[in-house]
């Protein structure tokens, strides 16, 4: 059969990546993500799949973070059975990650229900839960960058460093269809390639279609080298300080704490008035740093990079609840750094319940807020936010630093895929609100591309040089 890829996630979307598969050689998913943002799209993750879990030969992931890699125990759940091929680096990061995902969603849903109970609204049940998790992560297959294997009779998978992330990789599969088969390239999420931290993306040449991440695809980003963008943390600093109260730093457990923790510690040290305690109030983190220290080495450079956070006399780690209720009685100048990174879910909201009110208080994002997320709120400029049920107004000065990001703008997605060339076929665009969808479409169509932008469950049929629509999104 010609192969047919249909997308049941991250269309016309930035979350949910999830990507069925269907050969001679069986069924297989590239990514099985959360939804994240606004509550008609969360609401996803509570469907049934659109697809007959049990009939999954295998599940190819590019990397760690929730909307890639979230509903895996889900799946599992719903009768899949195969292997989870991915990254030593994305193994361990699931590990941690999936675990805590489970308990977010099991304190949700009794948050929940105990409101629902007072409302006489029918209670829920968590999308899946602790007991979950030690299943699927008995499933992961480890594979190694640069090197092909036989993931099915006629499918060879390989594994290309993508820079986004510690494991993070974009996955080419080459399908045996008759004469030269189809060559596939997902490049999950990019890396500017411009980070002293991870490896540069990476890729095959001369392939047949590319599904291509489109998260920044309509702006462009000034990814400055380490001084500069530690220059600029430095300013924030000193404003936050001079404004009388803590920073507060919505954080995405994995990657960006790591790093901004390390851009932290530097600029206190070269600048001592700017010095203060820095207190990580992240379990997710703290483990997930862990991981860095296991297996952060960068090839490119030769070092692991993360290797000063074992040893850091201002970074508190704080894993009890208690010790974060702690934090109430500071008055000193101090930096707080907790999850989620867009504000939805986590200990950053109890900071923000506390904090977002006082005019002293700075709250600082450094990463991508996908729309209807209380991150993108704040960024919005909104006065008044809601809370676990309650308003909130926001007094707080609220700045932004988009030097952090671990998606490349749309020209660092431009020069990836050119450095891919020759693309016989089509250019899939996924991981992209509308905006950015268009404006990297119109992009790339300029340079003699051919592009698709896939809505939600629609599937494609895909010769050596050609993607044809043969089912329609189902509007989900």
């Amino acid at each position: 059969m010609t192969p047919v890829l249909t997308f049941h996630g991250a269309a016309e979307c930035v979350t949910g990546s999830c990507m069925l598969l269907e050969t001679d050689q069986g069924r297989f998913l590239i990514d099985c993500g959360m939804f994240q943002g606004p509550k008609t799209l969360k609401a996803l993750n509570y469907e049934p799949f659109p697809f007959d879990a049990s009939s999954i030969d295998a599940v190819f992931l590019t990397h760690a973070h929730i909307d890639h890699s979230g509903l895996l125990p889900k799946l599992v759940r719903a009768g899949y059975r195969g292997p989870i091929h991915a990254t030593r680096g994305t193994r361990d990061l699931c590990e941690v990650m999936l675990a805590d995902a489970a308990e977010i969603q099991e304190s949700e849903v009794r948050h929940l229900n105990r409101r629902n109970a007072r409302r006489n609204i029918r209670t829920v049940e968590p999308i899946y839960t602790t007991a979950d998790v030690d299943p699927t992560l008995r499933l992961f297959e480890t594979v190694k960058f640069r090197e092909p294997f036989l993931a099915a009779p006629g499918l060879e998978v390989t594994y290309w460093p993508a820079g986004h992330l510690l494991g993070a990789a974009s996955i080419e599969m080459h399908v045996a269809d008759g004469g030269d088969g189809v060559r596939l390239l997902f490049s999950g999420d990019l890396g500017s390639g411009r980070q002293p931290f991870l490896p540069a993306p990476d890729g095959p040449t001369a392939v047949d279609h590319v599904v291509l991440e489109s998260t920044y695809g309509d702006r462009e980003r000034i990814d400055p080298d380490l001084d500069v963008r530690r220059e600029a943390l430095a300013e924030e600093l000193r404003l936050a300080k001079a404004a009388g109260g803590p920073l507060l730093m919505p954080t995405f457990a994995v990657g960006r704490a790591q790093e901004l923790i390390l851009d932290l510690l530097a600029v206190m040290d070269a600048r001592p008035e700017l010095a203060g305690e820095i207190f990580l109030d992240s379990p997710l983190a703290i483990e997930a740093t862990e991981v860095f220290l296991r297996r952060g080495w960068n090839p490119d450079t030769l070092d692991n990079p993360y290797a000063s956070l074992r040893t850091a006399p201002r970074l508190h780690h704080l894993m009890r609840p208690q010790e974060s209720d702690g934090l109430e009685r500071l008055r000193d100048w101090h930096v707080i750094l907790a999850g989620s990174g867009m504000c939805d879910a986590g200990r950053i909201r109890r900071h923000l319940k506390r904090l977002l009110w006082r005019k002293e208080t700075t709250v600082l994002i450094t990463g991508f807020q996908a729309a209807g997320t209380l991150g993108r709120y704040l960024l919005e400029g909104r006065s008044m936010i809601r809370i676990q049920g309650e308003d909130i107004h926001v007094g707080a000065r609220i700045r932004s630093l988009d030097s952090y990001s671990g998606h490349a703008d749309a020209t660092g997605l431009v020069d990836w895929l050119g450095a891919r060339a020759p693309v016989a076929g089509h250019v899939l665009l996924d991981h992209g609100e509308p905006g950015a969808l268009a404006a990297l479409a119109a992009r790339l169509e300029t340079s003699g591309y051919r592009t698709l932008s896939p809505a939600i469950d629609q599937a494609f049929a895909l010769s050596k040089t050609g993607a044809e629509p043969v089912r329609p999104g189902s509007g989900r």
